[in-house]
């Protein structure tokens, strides 16, 4: 097989993929928007989806790709957050558990997943088995045991669920439940959902400057990071949600403008396992630090770090003494057999976004920062992926109040108050993964010779999407050979992201689009095939 033969170039025009770019910044270049949205994380997915819903006319851009930096460097947790509990944060745990629970049940059940963590209680930790106990408890009961009940289990039940359990001086195991996601294909999901919306969407386009017009920000002019091609973008609002870059613009609309933010890093690690786990790890590190070993797409992921960060967000890495400390800590309760730096296959790091103020950056407030400069850009930063609806939601009724949004709206701003949107709609794909992967196959036109781990992680990655992706099998046998014959995706995985998802180089693919890289299978021959199939469509 040659990358050459593996699906033709579309006819036609495609907004969903590479071929409609040039389309894509003639509506940019030639339009007048009410929304422009700079920075496409999960701040700026969320709010162009919900201003999009609303009726609004949005625009949304980014330097690289849709979640291609903080975003898609996350721990990959949809969670409440257990040790919010040790601050005080009730409100906050119960808040945070409302969103995962309906971002599990009723907006992404075919991409958010459940999880159980055990907490491990070492003689001479920092916390008894009591009162962990407590915690776990307490969690479960502010998400209405709709996962159970939080409790204390024998260090012999919880080896059995993980044979990578540290068991020497182990006293106790806490159990309790949260979900887990491939955050990357959660962003790329929301951006779908924005332009079905009606939201015009541009990955690689970089911002060099912003339109004025009577001392208020009226647009941005733009370059796109592939060609060249210089454009620019009309709005009658702008919101930077760049992340950690959310200063930088900010100086464009005012280079007087003081910091609002500082950056905290956080690395992972992802290594091969050795044998199945069935739960998560959650071991406490210090009162308030915990470290995570997750079962992640069939690996090991590990982590995290927290340190300030003052360089160049786009430098950012996992260091050497990152990954020395990451596996220290993951040995205070993982066997050592299982960190051997052999079996690790990547290494990743992200930016927090945090608030400005005093103290170290691992007792900062995890919070969302909404600001207006005095050219009346709105610049928001922060958050987490759990919240990300409710932060895209707070940002619109931000705009509500803004009577020059949506021009004849009124005083209200927003076409249509953010209070009567439907409040869970669900993300594109929407199905029972189980059911999606028993019906790829069992159909004998689109599931026809599938692999049993290709059906899972097609309907884990797609939901019912996934049968789109196996029509191009369908129409080219090739395109449903896997890519690396150590992991389970397909060729035509390739072509569908090249068509209905954005990807414009062979990074935007194999990280983010894949699991390719994070797996360590982005091998030379791997990504002169991706290449090569990108290419073919431009010819």
């Amino acid at each position: 097989m040659t990358a050459t033969t593996l699906g033709t170039p579309a006819r036609g025009g495609n907004a969903f993929g590479r071929q409609g770019r040039a389309e894509t910044r003639e509506l940019l270049d030639r339009g007048t928007y009410d929304l422009l949205v700079i920075g496409g994380g999960i701040l700026g997915t969320s709010v162009a989806w919900h201003a999009a819903q609303s009726g609004l006319r949005v625009a949304m851009v980014d330097a690289g790709d849709f979640a291609g930096a903080t975003s898609s460097a996350s721990s990959k947790l949809v969670h409440g957050g257990l040790r919010y509990l040790q601050t005080g944060a009730v409100r906050l745990v119960a808040e945070n558990h409302h969103e995962r629970r309906v971002l599990a049940k009723d907006v992404a059940p075919h991409l958010v997943n459940p999880l159980t963590f055990h907490l491990p209680v070492y003689r001479g930790g920092p916390h008894s088995a009591a009162k962990l106990g407590a915690g776990v408890f307490a969690y479960s009961a502010l998400s209405a045991f709709g996962d159970g009940v939080g409790r204390v289990i024998s260090p012999a039940k919880a080896a059995a669920a993980n044979p990578g359990l540290r068991t020497e001086n182990l006293k106790a195991v806490a159990v309790y439940s949260d979900h887990q996601m491939n955050d990357s294909r959660v962003a790329l999901m929301t951006v779908r959902a924005a332009v079905e919306s009606g939201a015009v969407t541009l990955n690689h386009a970089e911002v060099t400057g912003l339109r004025c017009a009577g001392g208020r920000v009226t647009g941005a002019e733009l370059r796109d990071r592939l060609d060249g091609t210089e454009f620019g973008v009309d709005a009658r609002l702008v919101l930077n949600a760049t992340g950690p870059w959310v200063d930088h613009v900010r100086r464009m609309e005012d280079p007087g403008a003081a910091p609002s933010i500082r950056l905290s890093k956080g690395a992972h690690l992802v290594l091969r396992r050795r044998s199945p786990w069935r739960a998560a790890l959650a071991t406490p590190i210090d009162r308030y630090r915990i470290t995570f070993a997750l079962p992640w797409e069939d690996q090991l992921l590990l982590g995290t770090t927290d340190e300030a960060y003052e360089g160049d967000p786009a430098d950012v890495r996992a260091t050497e003494a990152d990954i020395a400390q990451i596996l220290d800590e993951a040995s205070l309760s993982v066997r050592r057999e299982h960190l051997s730096r052999d079996l690790m296959t990547y290494a990743f790091a992200g930016l927090r976004v945090l608030p400005g103020g005093p103290g170290g950056v691992e007792s900062a407030k995890r919070e969302t920062v909404v600001s207006e400069g005095r050219g009346g850009m709105l610049s928001v930063a922060g958050g987490k992926w759990t919240t990300y609806r409710h932060i895209g939601r707070a940002v619109m009724n931000k705009l509500a109040a803004l009577p020059s949004v949506g021009g004849t709206a009124g005083a209200a701003g927003v076409p249509v108050p953010v209070s009567s949107l439907v409040r869970r709609t669900p993300l594109p794909g929407i199905a029972n993964p189980d059911a999606v992967a028993h019906r790829l196959l069992a159909d004998g036109r689109t599931g026809a010779g599938m692999d049993p781990a290709t059906a899972r992680q097609l309907a884990t990655h797609y939901g019912s999407l996934a049968f789109d992706v196996a029509r191009l099998v369908d129409e080219d046998a090739a395109l449903g050979e896997r890519i690396h014959p150590d992991g389970p995706e397909i060729w035509a995985q390739v072509v569908y992201a090249r068509d209905r998802e954005w990807a414009q180089t062979v990074d935007d693919v194999l990280r983010r689009r894949t699991t390719l890289t994070v797996r360590g299978l982005d091998t030379e021959p791997v990504r002169d095939r991706v290449a090569a199939l990108l290419a073919a469509h431009e010819d």
